[in-house]
C-alpha cells in the first residue's frame, strides 16, 4: 500500500497535511482525501494511501467514496434548496405536502420536526422486515408515511435511516421527482459538481472506493443475530441506536458494501457518493453568502439560518448530548468547534464554520473498526484547520500564496 501523499495545500497548512498523513500510516489498509477551503478557495487538496481492499490500487484525485450519515447533510441540502423556492415551509406540516403520511396520527408532523430528529419516528425496525425491504426506497417511503409515531416523539432521537426516506419523501411530493435526480439537478448543476452522487455515479467521472475493515471489527459485530440481539434491548441499554439500522435480516457487512447492494438503491440517510473536493465545495456555500465564485446554492438569509443556536440536548438514540438544526449537526463537544455540517459513521463528513470562512470535506473508505482514528479526525482534523488558517494569515506575503505541491 502506498502511503505517499498526492495533492497541493498552500503554505501555512504543513500541519493539518501531516496530520492527515498520519490517519494513513502504512500497514493499516484503506485511503483518503481531504479538502479544505477558506471562503471557497481551496488552500488544500490532498489524497493518500488505497482504494481497494487489497491495498493495491492507489487513491487518486478523483476516487470517491461512499460518506454514510455524512449525505444527510447534503440531503438536508435540497430540502433547503426548495424553502428558498418557497415550495417548502419548515413549520408546515408534512402531509400538507405529502397528504398520505396523515396517517396513524401522523398530521400534525412538521418538516421541521424530521429534519430535527424529532418526529418520532427512528426505528427502521418499525417498518423494515428485511434488508431487501431497505433497499426499495420507495415502499419505505409508503411504510413510512403509514405507519404510527413510537415511544420517542418530540424527543431528540437520531432518525439514523429513516430521515432520508423521509426527506425524499417530502421532496418527491414537491417536485415529482426522486432523490438521486434531485441530488443533480439541486447540488450538482448549481455548484458545477461532477463527483457527487446519490449511490452510484452515473457518469464515468470516477471510481468509488471499496470499503476496508482493516481490523475485522466491523465485520463481527454486525452480524445478522448480533444486530437482531441488539434491537431486542431496551433503549436505554442501545436497542435505539441498533432499531434506528438494522433493517432485518440480511443487513450485516454486505449490506452496506459500496461495491454492493448499497450502490444501487437511493437511501439519501446513508449512501451518498462523494469526493472530498466535491464535499469541501458544497460546505463552503454555507460558509459565505450561499456562493462560491459565482455559483449559487442557497440564499444569504437561508445560510445564516443553518447555522441556528446551539442547543446540546440528550439524543436518545445515540445516546449522546447532540445539537441539531435542521439536518445539521454542530460539535459534540463545546469548544472544541463552530460551525456545523454532518459526520458519516467511518467518520467522513462535511463541515462549515461561517465564522472563519472555513468548509471542509473529508472521505475515506475505513469502516467504523477503526473508530477511534476514523471518527476522531474530525474532532483532530477540524481545530487543527482553524489554527492552520490562522498560521497562514501570518505567513501570507503581499501578493497571493504559491502552493506547495505534495507528490509521493
Amino acid at each position: 500500500m502506498s502511503d505517499a501523499i498526492h495533492g497541493h495545500a498552500d503554505v501555512g497548512y504543513e500541519r493539518v497535511v501531516n496530520a492527515f498523513a498520519r490517519v494513513w500510516s502504512a500497514g493499516v489498509l484503506g485511503g483518503g482525501a481531504l479538502a479544505i477551503y477558506d471562503r471557497g478557495v481551496p488552500v488544500v487538496d490532498v489524497w493518500c494511501g488505497s482504494r481497494d481492499d487489497r491495498g493495491e490500487l492507489p487513491w487518486t484525485e478523483s476516487t470517491s467514496s461512499v460518506i454514510y450519515s455524512a449525505s444527510k447533510g447534503l440531503t438536508s441540502l435540497v430540502i433547503h434548496r426548495l424553502a428558498d423556492r418557497g415550495l417548502v415551509d419548515y413549520d408546515a406540516p408534512v402531509a400538507e405536502y405529502w397528504p398520505e403520511f396523515a396517517a396513524a396520527g401522523k398530521s400534525s408532523v412538521t418538516v421541521r420536526e424530521v429534519l430535527s430528529h424529532t418526529a418520532g419516528l427512528s426505528q427502521v425496525r418499525r417498518i423494515s422486515a428485511t434488508a431487501d425491504d431497505a433497499l426499495d426506497f420507495q415502499l419505505m417511503q409508503r411504510r413510512l408515511a403509514a405507519v404510527d409515531r413510537d415511544g420517542l416523539t418530540g424527543k431528540p432521537a437520531y432518525h439514523a435511516l429513516t430521515i432520508g426516506w423521509l426527506m425524499a419523501g417530502i421532496a418527491h411530493a414537491v417536485t415529482g421527482k426522486d432523490m438521486r435526480a434531485l441530488y443533480q439537478d439541486e447540488l450538482c448543476s448549481p455548484l458545477g459538481i461532477a463527483e457527487l452522487s446519490l449511490g452510484r455515479p452515473q457518469s464515468d467521472t470516477g471510481v468509488v472506493a471499496d470499503y476496508v475493515d482493516p481490523v475485522g471489527t466491523f465485520t463481527a459485530i454486525c452480524r445478522d443475530r448480533v444486530l437482531a440481539r441488539g434491537a431486542r434491548m431496551p433503549t436505554l441499554l442501545g436497542g435505539a441506536l441498533t432499531g434506528s439500522i438494522y433493517a432485518g435480516p440480511g443487513a450485516g457487512p454486505s449490506f452496506i458494501a459500496p461495491e454492493k447492494h448499497l450502490m444501487d438503491t437511493q437511501m439519501p440517510a446513508a449512501n451518498a457518493v462523494s469526493t472530498a473536493r466535491a464535499l469541501g465545495t458544497v460546505y463552503a456555500a454555507l460558509t459565505t453568502d450561499g456562493t462560491v465564485g459565482d455559483r449559487r446554492l442557497l440564499s444569504a438569509p437561508r445560510v445564516r439560518m443553518l447555522s441556528g443556536p446551539r442547543r446540546l440536548e440528550f439524543d436518545r438514540v445515540l445516546g449522546l448530548p447532540m445539537s441539531w438544526n435542521l439536518g445539521f449537526h454542530r460539535s459534540p463537544i463545546p469548544g472544541l468547534a463552530s460551525g456545523f455540517g454532518h459526520v458519516g459513521a467511518s467518520g467522513c463528513f462535511g463541515w462549515a464554520d461561517p465564522t472563519s470562512g472555513l468548509s471542509i470535506g473529508f472521505v475515506h473508505n475505513r469502516l467504523p473498526s477503526t473508530l477511534v482514528a476514523d471518527l476522531g479526525a474530525f474532532l483532530w482534523l477540524v481545530p487543527l484547520a482553524l489554527r492552520a488558517q490562522r498560521s497562514a494569515a501570518r505567513q501570507a506575503p503581499a501578493s497571493p500564496p504559491m502552493t506547495n505541491r505534495i507528490a509521493g
